[in-house]
């Protein structure tokens, strides 16, 4: 790419542009959606520009937090991203953080999910910025996500503070003409400066750091460089203002124009939402006596005015749930500018298909032998592609990542208690949510004798994000070789008895673990057991090469009872066009040959078993 020329990026590779531009020297990550192109981006481009930088696909994202923070700490720039329940998990150091301080300017790129799309939550990390008290910015364009990263280094710079960027799905996967200017050079060198009373910090240093941070808050507070921007009315609604942030204002400055209003009301951009700025809160307080606010998800702006009158999410006009979508905000708008709202028939409902896991995924095999095996048990399981394993009837509960090994155990208590005779608990957890956080579950399960069964799912890829891969693999962010971290030696380092491994298109023998797993749990000396099933993901394509692949065919012995379609849920598996016989779709068939175990009465068979 000409480095000086505009390109046309998609947000997260603006994003990642950005920070290459603003001289960082380290970004971590770990996957997620809508943030998972940003570390991505940030190899291809540092790449591009022969920047030397440490980049790394961490274990979680409390891992690359404490990475990155430690490299701000020696006067280097550092960024990290994640999406917003990450931030869950690096709520701890993140809260710290504000306290402490950074020397280098320290970013901290966390993707809302307002719907939400991909999600457990839809959570706004704005809120979440100001209970830390670390300052956020909340672009409403892809462009706007570029620059802001610059900003938020030197505002981070200035004031030695964590500095957050928040976007949202809708500027995360958006594409816009981005100028692209030389990546800056800072030069500098790693000089960690040791100060005990700041970076070790025990409860009698902390009063008074709590209290330079506040001090910081309050000058950020009178910046006038982050007061909202103001695209003025012409005086006709001169005690009318609409206040905005994110991409919510790029949707109502478009809805505004439509309505010939723009330009006719006062019309406030918040690029940082906080902390929000005091002569700014004065002004609509004093000046405004009917204010709208439009902001995703929570009433962060709201909040900091102050004001009773306000309306907007508090006030119910705008919904508290669920992403503010351009007919969403123009019914709003509407109503604010008191303009009739047109009624009419609601459009038909279009009634979709549901998710399911990709024709041949080695976790549908698992998912089936589980179900089968162990028709009355009880199916913990976690985040990823893996949870679809719920249209199987193999997945009962999902919380958050890592969650599904303490909840095998707390389901084993919970019933030990009453009766010995307790039932089949079978956790399924895929390898890179082990690695995120199942291992300290599995240590305490195994410490606190309970006994259930642990299938990881292991696929050698984070898939549900982009198959990125995992410490096992051997493959860092940028592709080079990093030293592989095997999940058997993990298990037998948490002290488990029972590991098994095996493929679970191998349904007889995967099976025959399972009951023996199961019998191990009951035993006298029996625990956790750890059943590894291990299969490449289907869309490695070059892992696919080395699979067997058979040309599947069903015989006239179908009776169309459809247990096939109802317990194994392959998509390459339809009904005909008469609906009473099934078919095989080979155009999406990849020819694994594991539904031959399904058929009730043999009607599929598998033919051949070549390589591709």
């Amino acid at each position: 790419m000409d480095q000086t020329k505009q390109k046309i990026l998609m947000g997260n590779e603006a994003i990642g542009r950005g920070v290459v531009e603003a001289g960082c020297t380290l970004t971590a990550s770990y996957p997620g959606t809508p943030a998972s192109e940003i570390l991505a981006s940030v190899v291809n481009f540092s790449r591009e520009a022969e920047i030397k930088m440490h980049i790394e696909w961490s274990v979680n994202e409390k891992v690359a937090y404490e990475v990155a923070l430690a490299n701000s700490y020696t006067g280097k720039r550092s960024a990290v991203a994640m999406k917003q329940v990450g931030l869950n998990v690096a709520s701890d150091p993140f809260m710290r953080s504000a306290y402490l301080g950074v020397k280098g300017g320290f970013v901290v790129i966390v993707a809302d999910d307002p719907g939400p799309h991909s999600s457990q939550t839809e959570q706004d990390s704005r809120l979440f910025a100001l209970s830390a008290k670390i300052p956020v910015f909340d672009p409403a364009s892809p462009r706007e996500a570029k620059e802001m990263v610059r900003k938020a280094f030197e505002l981070s710079e200035k004031y030695e503070i964590p500095v957050m960027l928040r976007p949202t799905t809708r500027i995360c996967h958006a594409r816009q003409n981005v100028p692209c200017l030389l990546p800056e050079r800072l030069e500098r060198t790693a000089d960690f400066e040791k100060d005990p009373g700041r970076w070790v910090a025990t409860p009698q240093f902390l009063y008074d750091l709590h209290h330079r941070l506040n001090d910081k808050i309050d000058k950020i507070l009178e910046e006038e460089d982050f007061s909202p921007l103001l695209i003025p009315g012409d005086g006709s609604l001169s005690k009318h203002c609409i206040i905005s942030s994110g991409v919510a204002f790029a949707h109502t400055c478009d809805l505004l124009e439509d309505m010939k209003f723009l330009g006719k009301i006062d019309l406030f951009q918040v690029t940082m939402p906080y902390p929000l700025n005091k002569k700014f809160t004065r002004k609509i307080n004093s000046g405004y006596e009917k204010i709208l606010v439009i902001e995703e998800t929570y009433p962060v702006i709201e909040m900091q005015l102050t004001n009773s009158e306000i309306n907007g999410r508090n006030s119910k006009l705008i919904p508290n749930q669920g992403e503010l979508t351009p007919d969403i905000i123009q019914d709003v708008l509407k109503k604010f500018l008191e303009i009739p709202l047109e009624t009419g028939a609601s459009p038909e409902q279009i009634k979709g298909k549901r998710p399911t896991l990709c024709p041949g995924c080695p976790h549908r095999a698992a998912f089936y032998a589980i179900k089968e095996t162990f028709p009355k048990g009880i199916f913990p399981s976690d985040i990823g592609c893996y949870t679809l394993g719920m249209n199987l009837g193999a997945v009962d509960t999902c919380h958050c990542m890592g969650a599904c090994i303490s909840q095998g155990a707390g389901f084993y208590h919970a019933y030990a208690q009453d009766n010995e005779k307790f039932p089949t608990i079978a956790v399924t957890i895929g390898d890179s949510t082990f690695f995120h956080a199942g291992i300290p579950g599995l240590i305490n399960a195994v410490f606190q004798k309970a006994r259930f069964i642990v299938v990881i799912l292991d696929n050698s890829t984070t898939a549900m994000t982009g198959n990125q891969p995992t410490p096992e693999v051997g493959i860092m962010a940028d592709g080079t070789r990093g030293t592989p971290v095997l999940i058997p030696d993990l298990v037998k380092a948490c002290g488990v008895r029972f590991l098994k491994e095996c493929d679970p298109y191998d349904l007889e023998t995967f099976t025959s673990y399972l009951k023996e797993a199961d019998q191990y749990c009951r035993s006298e000396d029996g625990g956790v057991a750890v059943i590894i099933s291990k299969h490449p993901c289907v869309l490695d394509r070059e892992a696919m090469k080395a699979q067997p692949v058979y040309s599947m065919k069903i015989t006239e012995n179908c009776t169309g009872c459809e247990y096939c379609l109802n317990n194994f849920e392959c998509p390459a598996l339809v009904l005909d066009s008469d609906g009473e016989r099934v078919i095989i779709d080979q155009n999406i068939c990849i020819g694994c040959g594991v539904c031959q175990h399904v058929c009730p009465v043999g009607a599929i068979i598998a033919e051949g078993g070549g390589k591709k």
